[in-house]
C-alpha cells in the first residue's frame, strides 16, 4: 500500500467526490468530506516522511515508465506542498458545516463539499504530476470546481466575481496549454522530467522562448500577480466564508508552486544566454504588488475584502524570494509559502466566525466584538501580528530570510523595501483592533455571544501553529533548506 500512495493522494479526493454526492445530506456530506480530507493529510505526511528519508519517489501509471507514461514525481518541494494544501483543506472543513449553514441553502449544500473535494483533487494532482499535460487538466478540474464554490456565496454578486473569475481563468488556462503546445511542438515529450533535458539542447530557440513566456503569463493570472490580480478581490469576499479561507491557505500556493517548477526544473537556465531580465521583473513586479494591494487593504470598507487585498501583498513577497534567484531567496520563499497558509487561514477563519455571529463582514458592523467574542477577536489579533511580522510568529521568519536573501546579494534598497511593506500590514489590522476593542458595541452586537466551537479549535489550531513554528523553525527550515538547495543544484 506504501508504494502506492502517489496515486492515492489524487484518487481518495477524487473518488470521494461522487461518492459524497451519492450520500445525499448535508451533515453526512460533510462528515464524509472531512474523513476524507483528514486521509488525504495522512496520506502527505507519509508521503513527506518517505521523500525526506528516500528521496524523489517516481511512479509510473498503468506500468507505462516515462517518458512513455504518465508520471507522478514527488521530491520536497511538492511533497511539502501536498502537505499544506491537504492540512489547509482538513482545517477549513472542521469548521465548514457551521458556517455554511447560513450561507449556502440545504439542498445545495451537498453539491458544495462535491466541489470541494474535486477542487482538492485538482490541486493535488497539479502538484503530484510530472507530466506537464496533466497540470493542465488538473488545473482545469480544480479551477471549474473553484468557480462553483465561489458562486455559492449568498449575495447574488458572487456569481459576478465567480464569472470574472472564470474569464481570466480560462485565459490563463489557455495561455497554460498554448506554452505547453510549444513545448511539446518541439521536443515531443510531455514529461517534465524529460523535458528539462531536451530543451536545453533548443535554447535559442523563439519557440521555446514563446512556451515558457505563455506559460509564465498564464501562471501569474493563476496567481493573481500584480497586475493581473483583479478576479482575486471580489472572489475572495464573495465566496462563502469558509471557501476563502481554503482557497487563500491552497491556491495561490499551488500556482506559486507551478511557477517554481516550469522555472527551476524544466526550464533551468534556458534563457541565460539571452540576457532575458527574468528574475529583475519578478522582483520588481513583487514589490509593486507589496506596496499596492497594502494600500488599497488601507481603504477597504469590507474586511474580507481587505484581508484579500493583503493576500495579493504577501504573493508578492513571494515572488520577490523567487526574483532573488539564490537558494536562500528561494527558500524564503517556500518558507512563506507555509506561513502564509497558517497566517492567512488563520485570519479568514476568524472572520468566517464574527460574519457567522454578525451577518457581515463590514468594518462598521464589527464594533465591540472584542468583549462579546474574546477568543475569536484575539486569534484575529494574533494573527495579524503574524501578518506583520512580529518576532516569534511565523511571518516574521520568512521575512526574516527574505530580507537576509536580499542583503546577502547587497540589495539594501530591496531589504528595506520589504521590512517597509511589512510595516504598510500594521495600518489595516490595527483599523480591526481599534473597531474591535476601542468602539463601543451596538445594540445588536451587544447580544451575540462568542463563535461556536467547530470555529474556536481550528482557529486556535492555527494560531498555536503560528507561534509555535515562529519559535521553534527547525521543521519548515531544514525542509525548505534541502528543496531550495535542490533546486538551485547547490548554489547558495
Amino acid at each position: 500500500m506504501l508504494s502506492h500512495l502517489p496515486i492515492l493522494q489524487v484518487i481518495v479526493p477524487l473518488l470521494g467526490a461522487p461518492a459524497c454526492l451519492i450520500l445525499g445530506r448535508g451533515r453526512l456530506a460533510w462528515a464524509f468530506s472531512l474523513l476524507v480530507s483528514m486521509l488525504s493529510l495522512l496520506i502527505a505526511a507519509l508521503l513527506l516522511l518517505q521523500v525526506y528519508d528516500l528521496g524523489t519517489i517516481s511512479y509510473a501509471l498503468g506500468g507505462w515508465d516515462a517518458p512513455w507514461g504518465i508520471e507522478y514525481r514527488l521530491d520536497l518541494l511538492n511533497a511539502w506542498l501536498l502537505l499544506i494544501v491537504s492540512g489547509s483543506s482538513t482545517l477549513a472543513l472542521l469548521a465548514a458545516q457551521t458556517s455554511i449553514s447560513r450561507e449556502i441553502a440545504p439542498e445545495k449544500q451537498v453539491y458544495f463539499y462535491v466541489a470541494w473535494l474535486l477542487c482538492l483533487a485538482g490541486l493535488l494532482g497539479i502538484l503530484a504530476t510530472g507530466d506537464a499535460f496533466n497540470v493542465f487538466v488538473f488545473l482545469e478540474i480544480s479551477s471549474l470546481s473553484t468557480y462553483t464554490l465561489v458562486s455559492l456565496g449568498k449575495d447574488r454578486r458572487a456569481l459576478w466575481a465567480a464569472f470574472r473569475y472564470l474569464i481570466l481563468g480560462t485565459i490563463g488556462a489557455t495561455f497554460i496549454l498554448i506554452g505547453i503546445g510549444f513545448m511539446y511542438m518541439m521536443t515531443g515529450t510531455l514529461n517534465m522530467a524529460d523535458l528539462a533535458q531536451r530543451l536545453p539542447a533548443i535554447n535559442d530557440s523563439y519557440t521555446v522562448v514563446a512556451a515558457y513566456a505563455f506559460i509564465i503569463v498564464g501562471i501569474c493570472l493563476k496567481l493573481a500577480l500584480f497586475p493581473l490580480h483583479n478576479w482575486l478581490p471580489g472572489a475572495y469576499s464573495q465566496a462563502p466564508s469558509i471557501v476563502t479561507v481554503f482557497l487563500a491557505a491552497s491556491s495561490t500556493k499551488v500556482a506559486v508552486y507551478l511557477l517554481i517548477r516550469f522555472t527551476y526544473t524544466v526550464f533551468p537556465d534556458n534563457f541565460s544566454a539571452n540576457d532575458f531580465p527574468l528574475h529583475d521583473i519578478f522582483v520588481t513586479l513583487g514589490v509593486l504588488a507589496v506596496f499596492m494591494a497594502s494600500a488599497a487593504a488601507i481603504y477597504q470598507g469590507n474586511i474580507k475584502r481587505a484581508i484579500a487585498y493583503s493576500s495579493i501583498g504577501q504573493i508578492g513577497y513571494m515572488i520577490i524570494g523567487l526574483g532573488l534567484g539564490t537558494a536562500m531567496g528561494l527558500q524564503a520563499t517556500l518558507l512563506h509559502l507555509f506561513n502564509h497558509a497558517l497566517m492567512k487561514a488563520a485570519l479568514f477563519l476568524a472572520l468566517a466566525a464574527m460574519i457567522y455571529r454578525v451577518g457581515s463582514a463590514q468594518l462598521s458592523e464589527l464594533k465591540g466584538l472584542g468583549r462579546q467574542m474574546p477568543w475569536t477577536s484575539m486569534s484575529f489579533v494574533l494573527g495579524g501580528l503574524s501578518l506583520i511580522g512580529v518576532p516569534l510568529t511565523v511571518g516574521f521568519v520568512s521575512k526574516w530570510y527574505l530580507v537576509s536573501a536580499a542583503v546577502a546579494q547587497g540589495r539594501w534598497p530591496l531589504a528595506f523595501l520589504v521590512v517597509f511593506g511589512s510595516l504598510l500590514a500594521i495600518a489595516y489590522i490595527w483599523r480591526v483592533v481599534e473597531t474591535l476593542y476601542f468602539q463601543p458595541a451596538s445594540e445588536q452586537n451587544r447580544q451575540l455571544k462568542e463563535a461556536p466551537l467547530p470555529f474556536l479549535l481550528p482557529i486556535w489550531l492555527l494560531i498555536v501553529g503560528n507561534i509555535y513554528f515562529g519559535i521553534d523553525t527547525r521543521l519548515p527550515v531544514i525542509i525548505t533548506a534541502e528543496a531550495a538547495m535542490a533546486l538551485t543544484g547547490g548554489t547558495p
